[in-house]
């Protein structure tokens, strides 16, 4: 910073002398109009200071070359000034924190649930105070970083995968080489990311990507061969997985950040492999928390609650990566995107993980959020069966299949019963009526209004919890 002030100083100087130089030079010419010395101090400080009114017999072209020296010289002078106060204060620098050597809480080789590392503290950032730029970041976290993939047996074509709610948001499908029946043969399933959360080999990733595996492999950055994981526990409902793999040292690990320091709108990056492509790093900020997704695939619905979304590119192959705060954190794990729209992605947020983590390490069961459901499946009524179902209007939702020994069939609901409030409330459609259910607590007792052949009736209704019901055994 000293060169760059010394610089400025001696080139002021230099222009000073300069106009002198040229002052000198008008005044031989008009001897009796103005001493040039008046525009400066008597103390020889070199200090410019606005000439004093005089008359002027002269040319006017003279005149105007005088003015035109004169403006050219303070601004240049100005804009020296400008360029060492921007150097001086950092004016345009982004990452000011980078341009000071600090460095970003990334992949060590202690274990994860370290919250700080080097003596920085959680914090929500910015790109102008941001602990660590995004190629330190990638630097150091992609050695945590793993790619998983998975063997599986050959089989005929999966119907979940072609699903196209499920494509729309995990992408892809199934293979085409997929053969028929169950040949006992493997061969190459799905493709996904990971990340080493403890020294000892602990990686978390999403159970759609394992799901169905026979064989785990992990690549390791720095390592020849692939290692051959061993699943440790996983949760079908949180879409949650822990693996395990064996080394003769420590492995890299990033730490656990929390979710909650990061605000809408704080940058944040992402790190997996896209369509195999090896340790792809993207940026982007944090669009939006809490966030609920529901995807169909072959064993039910996953149902997916306070997702963080990011408009950091992610695309197939990202799933079980870490979505990372610029502290180096992981504060989420990627797991949808939006495959007919850009820049909306999804991960679970790490105060998720948080509550089962040693249940996934131990493989302990993960005990289930209650769902209340009453047990009915439902249907939106069209206009053309207003008059046989003996209806005012379409308002409300017709059941279409009732589950024996439910709630709902406790309390003496049937099949084409049209279901028209719950607890006073009217309902315009099944999507309503749904939400108002899920919204009730376990165990509590709601009166549910139907329409059968015309007659209104009350029946109160046991709310109960899907996780006990008998579709799910």
């Amino acid at each position: 910073m000293r060169l760059t002030l010394v610089s400025v100083s001696a080139f002021t100087m230099l222009l000073v002398n300069i106009f002198k130089a040229m002052e000198v030079t008008t005044m031989e010419h008009n001897n009796n109009e103005f001493n040039p010395m008046d525009n400066y101090n008597n103390d020889n400080t070199n200090e410019i200071k606005a000439s004093k009114p005089a008359r002027i017999n002269s040319p006017r072209t003279n005149s105007r070359f005088k003015s035109t020296v004169a403006a050219f010289l303070a601004g240049t002078l100005v804009t020296g000034g400008l360029m060492f106060a921007s150097d001086k204060m950092n004016l345009f620098t982004a990452y000011q924190g980078v341009m000071h050597g600090s460095t970003a809480a990334v992949a060590t080789t202690g274990s994860g649930s370290s919250a700080t590392l080097g003596g920085i503290e959680k914090a929500s950032v910015d790109p102008g105070t941001a602990t660590g730029s995004i190629a330190q970041i990638a630097k150091q976290a992609s050695p945590a970083v793993v790619k998983i993939e998975t063997k599986v047996k050959a089989r005929t074509n999966n119907s979940a995968m072609n699903d196209p709610l499920f494509r729309q948001f995990f992408g892809g499908g199934s293979s085409s080489n997929d053969s028929g029946g169950d040949s006992g043969e493997l061969q190459d399933g799905g493709l996904g990311t990971g990340f080493i959360f403890d020294k000892a080999g602990y990686i978390l990733t999403n159970e759609h990507v394992i799901d169905g595996a026979e064989e785990i492999w992990v690549t390791v950055q720095g390592y020849d061969k692939p290692f051959k994981a061993t699943l440790l526990g996983n949760s079908y409902d949180l879409d949650l997985a822990a693996l395990k793999i064996e080394g003769d040292k420590d492995f890299p690990s990033l730490p656990l950040g929390n979710p909650d320091d990061t605000k809408v709108g704080d940058w944040v990056v992402a790190i997996g492999n896209p369509y195999g492509f090896d340790q792809t790093v993207t940026e982007g900020v944090l669009s939006a928390k809490e966030r609920p997704i529901t995807i169909p695939d072959e064993q039910g619905t996953r149902e997916y609650k306070h997702l963080l979304q990011t408009d950091a590119s992610i695309n197939p192959g990202n799933s079980g990566g870490p979505l990372l705060n610029m502290n180096g954190e992981v504060i989420g794990i990627n797991t949808a995107v939006n495959a007919e729209a850009q820049g909306i992605g999804f991960a679970i947020p790490t105060s998720t993980v948080a509550t089962v983590l040693e249940n996934l390490k131990n493989n302990k069961p993960i005990p289930k959020t209650p769902s209340p459901y009453i047990g009915v499946g439902l249907e939106d009524i069209d206009d053309s069966w207003v008059s046989d179902l003996k209806l005012s209007s379409k308002d409300g939702a017709i059941v279409s299949q009732i589950e024996p020994k439910s709630p709902a069939f406790a309390a003496g609901i049937r099949e084409y019963d049209v279901i028209t409030a719950v607890n006073g409330e009217k309902v315009a459609n099944s999507d309503e009526l749904s939400t108002k259910i899920k919204a009730q607590q376990v165990g509590s007792t709601i009166k549910v209004t139907i329409s059968r052949n015309g007659q209104q009736s009350d029946v109160s209704v046991t709310v109960g919890d899907k996780n006990n019901s008998s579709a799910q055994k």
